[in-house]
């Protein structure tokens, strides 16, 4: 019987991607140990690397041109299981003046 929320990580076998699986795995782990039911890696070839939630397409290698950095996973890990929860350094900054991008005149 499967827990939930599940998180799906398929990766290419042939391009032996199950390091950086295992490891974004971990991450996401550590930062929702109580919230996330199961982690799953899924093997795969032809240069898949997807990461899904509950059956939801999260990131895709292929579609997004490259890998997710960790922080934007946890953020949108993070938006769908514990909305309300902060993520410290990984929040976004877009709120913050000093990060804005504001530009002195």
């Amino acid at each position: 019987m499967a827990r939930e929320p599940r998180l799906e990580i398929e990766y290419c076998t042939q391009c032996r991607w199950l390091m950086r699986a295992a490891w974004t795995a971990q991450e996401l782990l550590t930062t929702f140990p109580k919230e996330l039911g199961e982690v799953a890696l899924v093997p795969g070839t032809g240069g898949v690397f997807d990461v899904s939630l509950d059956g939801e397409l999260l990131w895709s290698r292929k579609v997004e041109g490259g890998f997710a950095e960790i922080p934007v996973l946890k953020q949108m890990v993070r938006d769908r299981i514990a909305p309300d929860r902060k993520l410290g350094h990984s929040d976004r900054k877009e709120s913050d003046p000093q990060h804005a991008g504001d530009v002195n005149l």
